[in-house]
């Protein structure tokens, strides 16, 4: 060891022990600027919401046990039809798939003898150890140059967990036609564990964007949302979720950025960077949009849960948020 070794190894400790706190404080701080909400694929068998990501950062979301949360998810289930219907093996997933939330928003029904999601939800119940209904919406696609691209929206949900207000409805589009499927929405009272209500409501708007107009729909659902609540004046808390198509060829971020959901008027829970689709290509096309901390029971966790692999089941995976019950 050479004369000065001793005394520049210590002059190394000490300085690495004088600047690292230094250099944690300047991430927390940007952090705290900056909160990044990241994708967290869970287990199937684990029910806690602290798991890891799968991009190596943490989660950071509170310490809440499965029973503690309602689970809410929105879920493109490609050309659910009767030809899908009729593969045993492929609805054992979607049912399996289901049943890990409490109220499943579904996108991409066509059938048009409309029975495909009412035996999707025996389907479920005969699986369930809990009871499960549906809102169910009209065929959307109701003006005349939309009727090619008829589908139906679903709200499924767990009934010791949501109480529907209403039946829901399509969001009124004669007058702008916007949307080559008008948006469906309905508004949800939580319970709590014992079953009875929280005194807590929220509304969702659910949407399959025309992927060639996706920008234009994107921009549409702030109006939607506007009226929506207008027409609402006592509810405050509001959910947009659905397959936007938000990424990739439909949508830059600097689109989104400048869209009218930009500009902090909503939460996007769903980062650009997020992957929502089963093909290789890496695109964040289905978004889940908050008006706020709905009351304080928005917790940071959310989650693309990546269950099956199969593009026959589905060419999106599930993705998902929870609320405080």
């Amino acid at each position: 060891m050479g004369r000065y070794d001793g005394y520049l190894q210590g002059l190394s400790l000490a300085a690495i022990l004088i600047l690292a706190p230094l250099a944690l404080q300047t991430l927390l701080v940007g952090d705290e600027a900056q909160i990044v909400y990241v994708a967290v694929p869970v287990e199937v068998e684990n029910e806690s919401l602290s798991t890891n990501t799968s991009g190596g950062e943490e989660a950071r979301a509170p310490e809440l046990n499965r029973s503690e949360v309602a689970r809410i998810a929105t879920f493109n289930i490609k050309v659910f039809g009767e030809t899908k219907m009729g593969k045993p093996e492929v609805i054992s997933v979607l049912v399996e798939t289901v049943l890990r939330y409490d109220l499943v928003a579904v996108q991409e029904i066509k059938d048009i003898d409309q029975t495909v999601p009412y035996d999707f939800l025996d389907a479920i119940n005969n699986q369930s150890n809990n009871t499960w209904a549906m809102l169910l919406s009209p065929r959307s696609g109701l003006q005349e140059d939309d009727r090619t691209s008829q589908e139906q929206y679903a709200f499924y949900y767990n009934t010791s967990v949501f109480e529907p207000i209403g039946n829901g409805s399509l969001y009124n589009d004669s007058v702008d036609d916007h949307f080559q499927r008008e948006p469906f929405q309905a508004r949800f009272t939580l319970l709590n564990g014992t079953g009875a209500s929280t005194e807590f409501d929220l509304s969702l708007i659910t949407v399959h964007t025309k992927p060639a107009a996706a920008m234009a729909e994107i921009n549409a659902m702030n109006q939607a949302a506007t009226t929506y609540l207008a027409d609402h004046p006592d509810e405050e808390d509001l959910v947009l979720l659905g397959d936007f198509n938000a990424d990739c060829t439909y949508a830059s971020e600097q689109d989104l950025s400048n869209s009218q959901l930009g500009g902090g008027n909503y939460t996007w829970l769903v980062g650009n960077d997020a992957d929502t689709t089963v093909a290789q290509s890496s695109c964040a096309y289905d978004r889940i949009l908050t008006n706020g901390d709905l009351s304080g029971r928005l917790t940071e966790s959310w989650g693309i849960d990546r269950v099956f692999d199969d593009k026959n089941i589905s060419d999106h995976f599930p993705v998902w948020f929870d609320i405080r019950r």
